[in-house]
């Protein structure tokens, strides 16, 4: 029973990432019309993105540690429930200092999501399953993405953008019920023993360490520190390329909100294949940390070209062709971040460490938005904010490919 009950927690996971992404993508859809009724100018704006991450970050290893410490049903339900409240309350924001604390609080709860999702599945599913679960729930994240541009400019054009965001609350509020619902009784002494019973079918049968042995291995930093280049590309695209679509190439609010929808639908389709195309590639070399490696090192440096590439073309559509398959690239990275915490990290451990690598990561949600901001600000162009997310990407694909060579934690 609980083998088979594992699949519709994967379902329910799939739509919590759906949830996710459709909550914060909202706040870059309809920027031209808060900015308009708050008085919020381009350096603000670019403020507002990155307040949502100084909360996310933090709790991304916060949450890590207490899925670890009381399980992830609970968890997760509180964190829901929390983020989809300060969605609601988006609405009664009022100036730039009011919107700027609704985020960050909001951030903070939206924070512990990757971390106990990750934990989720090590409890529910076996290893060898473990990417491609991975690569399902968060194949939501783009999912959510290609959906929330059109359902949600059609929501603020009939009913207003402070509306629309209190609909997004009521939605969160009905997943939370359905997930306490599903779970219930999944965290009781025998249910526990079951679930390791699924998930140790193909062992985690590393030695067991102190969380601080691994936070100094350097697969896990310079994972991280990839991690940390597909963020930044993620926030930079996520909070900034809607209002590029209307400021640079000139789109009016309908046309981009199906503009935006092709980069995200490939950016589903590669994080829904990336887990699958790492365990393949494990089943050919049996070299596990390669199998992931790979697929980061070579996902990030297509996405660097496309994305850097997409801002020089003069044509619209060959840009947004570009940035889809930059886009594609990006995602197809995803689920191997956190396979290779699975992959080295005694179960103990998953959740804490996977905050630790989201908590690094997402410090990009911070800086991107910011820096791009104050680039476009200053500059009053977009070209030295894409040439930067082009570096760092190559950049951090190199390091890893380098400096992580050995598989220390093993």
């Amino acid at each position: 029973m609980y083998t088979g009950r594992r699949y519709f927690i994967l379902v329910l996971l799939f739509i919590a990432s759906m949830i996710n992404y459709i909550d914060r993508a909202a706040l870059s859809i309809l920027a031209p019309y808060i900015t308009t009724d708050l008085n919020v100018n381009k350096a603000e704006l670019g403020l507002i993105f990155s307040s949502f991450a100084i909360g996310y970050a933090v709790f991304c290893f916060v949450g890590g540690w207490l899925a670890d410490k009381y399980g992830p049903r609970r968890i997760f339900a509180g964190a829901m429930g929390l983020w989809s409240l300060f969605a609601g309350l988006t609405c009664a924001a009022f100036n730039f200092t009011s919107l700027f604390i609704i985020r960050v609080i909001f951030g903070a709860a939206e924070g512990p999501m990757g971390s106990v999702t990750n934990k989720t599945i090590v409890k529910w599913f076996p290893a060898r399953e473990r990417a491609r679960a991975v690569g399902v729930s968060f194949s939501g994240n783009p999912m959510g993405g290609a959906v929330s541009a059109p359902i949600v400019a059609a929501s603020a054009l009939a009913f207003g953008w402070r509306m629309t965001f209190v609909g997004m609350m009521l939605i969160g509020f009905v997943w939370v019920v359905v997930w306490l619902i599903a779970t219930k009784g999944s965290e009781a002494p025998k249910e526990e023993a079951d679930a390791r019973t699924v998930a140790e079918t193909v062992g985690n049968d590393l030695p067991d360490e102190k969380l601080s042995y691994y936070l100094k291995q350097p697969i896990i930093l310079f994972t991280a520190l990839a991690f940390f280049a597909y963020s930044y590309i993620l926030f930079f695209f996520m909070t900034w390329f809607p209002s590029y679509l209307l400021d640079a190439r000139g789109l009016n609010m309908r046309d981009m909100s199906i503009a935006n929808v092709l980069p995200w639908l490939l950016g589903f389709v590669g994080l829904i294949s990336g887990g699958f195309i790492s365990d393949y590639i494990y089943k050919l070399t049996n070299n596990l940390l390669f199998s992931r490696k790979v697929i980061i090192v070579v996902g990030l440096i297509i996405a660097a070209i496309c994305i850097t590439a997409s801002a020089l073309v003069l044509n619209l559509y060959g840009a947004i062709a570009l940035m889809s398959v930059g886009m594609f690239a990006m995602y197809v990275t995803t689920s191997c971040y956190w396979a290779i915490v699975q992959d080295t990290v005694k179960g103990n451990n998953v959740g804490a460490v996977s905050g630790f690598i989201h908590f690094l990561a997402n410090l990009a949600g911070v800086f991107a938005p910011m820096l791009t901001g104050f680039i476009v600000q200053g500059t009053g162009q977009y070209y030295s904010a894409f040439y930067l997310v082009g570096a760092l990407a190559i950049g951090s694909a190199v390091l890893l490919m380098l400096g992580g060579k050995k598989q220390t934690i093993a």
